[in-house]
């Protein structure tokens, strides 16, 4: 394996009250706060947030190390996705750019315009570009392109996702000019095909009688793609046609031409539905043709539910900081995916940008995806925490009994007996799921989602003590799990480092000494492996959630358990702030094992942050780690809270766990500042961060991470948890 095929098992890398469902919405419930009619005009300050201009080349959107340079959108938890052609590219004028689809847990182009109209009169095809330049506009929830045909005629073509496999495209003509116009209409396409044996004849052309269809060949490529051979890409049209399919390239015709009088319209619809499974394309043939039954009125529930999302991401943010807050809802709900294979509920991915985020869920990504997702589509929030909960390991599990209670680091389309090699169970991830089901519960006041989640949650913290305390002293310690991959001491202290989500920071280098331990129970059984030191932001996170699961249970009602709760999370708050402070260094730190001496030598890192937002810290300690945090020789860099203190000897700007600025460890010290009243450099320093991380503020993308001396972006672009808690950093912590 490469270092980011490694990387991608790893720590890498929505408002109001509950609704009902949309009638062609799939299977998961979203929020609709209005109701709107004929096409109403989302708000044009939120046009072009993120610049989704651009065509695919080739079929792979770039090879193991590369990111697809195209932006792309979707929704309601879709695996296809779209871009809008360039300015000037007539090639790609009339249809939109793909789709990307995800070939189980990878993106592909399946081609570079899939379905371009072209309308004639009289035999003649009229330009697109004859009346000038047309205007290509991405809003939230829909594409959109305007052409002047001259002469009095307009092509609009919108796309809208309708249903979770499936994406409604209007091309609505009108006659502005006095004299009656009648129009011919087709449509073209050809496939890019996949380089290589055996992708390059995974898919195939299909003449239908209401537009075309592409099937795809049983390919089972573990690290480039995967298809059952049951997966179907489908175009049905409303209007009557006939297609004729030649190699690699078709061609769609309307049936009859269509005559338009002076200030008449007439809108060709179509769907472009992309499944896995045979039972998925047979729903989804009823579920087109009810859309394409009513199109006005999906467009209208679609835009509504739009305009919900953006009040709820827009609440309480300044204006100047609300376009930022508008992409990070299309970040993730563009990132969304619906449940599919091995995926038994609706989440979201890192991101669809980058090739081993892109079909899969991790669990530290999860909690962290729903604090921010909960804002404006709590059902998602609460889905995609059950998504990572459905394989929660059970007392009954007959591959691993002694991992009872643990959450998998990672869950993709396919598990290991299907031959999928992105799955994960030879870590955990920190525990902040507990933390992650109170504030969406703060968002909905849904007691059954607690009810449900409670024992989930509480078994997951006995996990952690059973499994990750070497010495039974309270706290506990990063590990691995007993995997057939977990074979030897290295892959045994690297799973560890995955374990915290910092691959490669500093504290975990086997050359500064950290090494693994085995933990047994009492009758001998191993259990699993620990890293022979007890981190701090661990501790802290354990702390807090034994916190939140005394919140939980008083709001269930169970009085007795929410005492047991705080009183376990005062002593374990006590422990860290206790024994993993350094009062000569001024900074809290992992702790080895048996000695429990401060690792000092490993630099400092930001998690030793994390006790001010847990409020773990006391108030003399929480003083002098503001000073750190203030200090530019220290963690107040160009852009602030690099990952390692600037004045760690292993402090490297571009070198992901070693210095980069990730979004949720900002979060935390930006909290943890405020909860300790120092809400002043808090606030100076979200301006700092949220002005000098480059994109930001214009149409660039939300990326995994930044260089803190120079913003530059580094690694993954729209990534999900990034965008999440942009959220709450944009309202100033609120």
């Amino acid at each position: 394996m490469t270092r980011w095929r490694d990387r991608h098992l790893t720590g890498h890398r929505p408002l109001g009250a509950l609704t009902a469902l949309l009638l062609v919405g799939g299977a998961l419930a979203v929020p609709q706060t209005a109701t709107a009619h004929g096409h109403p005009e989302p708000p044009p300050a939120y046009a072009d947030v993120l610049d989704l201009h651009g065509t695919p080349a080739t079929a792979q959107p770039g090879d193991d190390e590369d990111n697809n340079p195209v932006n792309v959108f979707a929704d309601r938890g879709a695996w296809h996705a779209y871009a809008l052609p360039e300015a000037g590219d007539e090639d790609g004028y009339g249809g939109f750019s793909g789709p990307l689809y995800i070939a189980q847990e990878y993106p592909w182009w399946l081609s570079k315009s899939f379905s371009r109209i072209r309308l004639t009169e009289h035999g003649r095809t009229l330009d697109l570009a004859g009346g000038g330049a047309p205007r290509l506009t991405s809003l939230p929830g829909l594409l959109r392109q305007s052409y002047d045909l001259g002469r009095g005629l307009r092509l609009t073509l919108e796309l809208r996702f309708a249903t979770d496999r499936t994406a409604l495209v209007r091309a609505e003509v009108r006659n502005t000019g006095r004299s009656p116009r009648t129009l011919g209409a087709d449509w073209t396409g050809s496939l890019l095909r996949p380089a290589g044996r055996p992708m390059r004849d995974a898919p195939s052309l299909t003449a239908t009688g209401s537009g075309v269809g592409v099937d795809f060949a049983k390919v089972r490529e573990t690290w480039d793609y995967l298809t059952d051979g049951t997966e179907r890409f489908e175009i049905t049209h409303k209007d009557r046609v006939r297609t004729t399919v030649d190699g690699d390239t078709y061609r769609t015709e309307a049936a009859s031409p269509v005559t338009l009088a002076p200030g008449r319209a007439h809108s060709f619809d179509w769907t472009e539905s992309y499944t896995f499974t045979t039972a998925e394309r047979a729903k989804e043939k009823a579920r087109a043709r009810d859309v394409l039954a009513r199109p006005a009125s999906v467009v209208s529930a679609a835009d509504a539910r739009w305009r919900g999302y953006v009040a709820g991401v827009t609440r309480g943010v300044p204006a100047d900081r609300r376009r930022t807050a508008v992409k990070s809802l299309e970040t993730l709900v563009t990132n969304w995916r619906s449940a599919a294979g091995r995926i038994r509920h609706d989440g979201i991915t890192p991101s669809i940008s980058y090739k081993w985020f892109t079909g899969g869920i991790w669990a530290w990504d999860t909690w962290k995806q729903a604090v921010g997702t909960a804002r404006f589509a709590p059902e998602l929030a609460e889905s995609q925490i059950r998504a990572m909960f459905d394989w929660q390991i059970g007392p009954d599990s007959t591959t691993r009994p002694q991992d009872a209670g643990m959450i998998p680091d990672v869950i993709f389309y396919n598990d290991p007996a299907r031959g999928g090699g992105n799955w994960n169970e030879r870590n955990s991830k920190p525990p902040l799921a507990a933390w992650a089901v109170w504030e969406v519960y703060a968002r909905t006041g849904d007691r059954a989602f607690l009810r449900e989640l409670y024992p989930k949650l509480a078994a997951y913290q006995a996990w952690w003590y059973r499994n990750r305390d070497h010495d039974h002293d309270g706290l506990a310690e990063y590990g691995a799990t007993v995997d057939p991959a977990n074979d030897s001491p290295e892959e045994r202290r690297l799973a560890a480092a995955w374990e915290s989500g910092m691959d490669n920071a500093p504290r975990f280098d086997a050359t500064l000494g950290t090494g693994t331990v085995a933990n047994e129970a009492a009758d001998g059984t191993l259990l699993g492996y620990s890293v022979d030191q007890e981190s701090v932001d661990l501790n802290s996170y354990l702390a807090a959630d034994q916190g939140y699961l005394a919140r939980i249970a008083g709001a269930l009602g169970r009085g007795a358990d929410a005492e047991r709760w705080k009183r376990r999370s005062a002593a374990t708050s006590t422990a860290v702030r206790t024994k993993m402070y350094d009062p000569a260094d001024g900074w809290f730190h992992d702790i080895a094992l048996g000695t429990g001496a401060p690792l000092t030598d490993r630099g400092r890192g930001i998690e030793g942050a994390v006790p001010l937002w847990t409020g773990t810290a006391s108030a003399a300690q929480a003083r002098a780690v503001r000073g750190k945090l203030t200090d530019p020789a220290e963690f107040a860099t160009a852009v602030p809270f690099p990952t390692v203190s600037k004045s760690s000897p292993y402090f490297s700007p571009t070198a992901y766990w070693r210095g980069p600025v990730w979004f949720d460890q900002a979060y935390y010290a930006l909290g943890g500042l405020r909860r300790y009243g120092y809400g002043k450099d808090a606030d100076a320093l979200t301006d700092r961060l949220l002005a000098r991380a480059s994109g930001l503020a214009g149409d660039g993308p939300i990326m995994e991470n930044y260089d803190p001396t120079t913003g530059a972006p580094l690694n993954s672009p729209n990534f999900s948890w990034s965008a999440a808690l942009l959220l709450p950093m944009l309202t100033g912590g609120r």
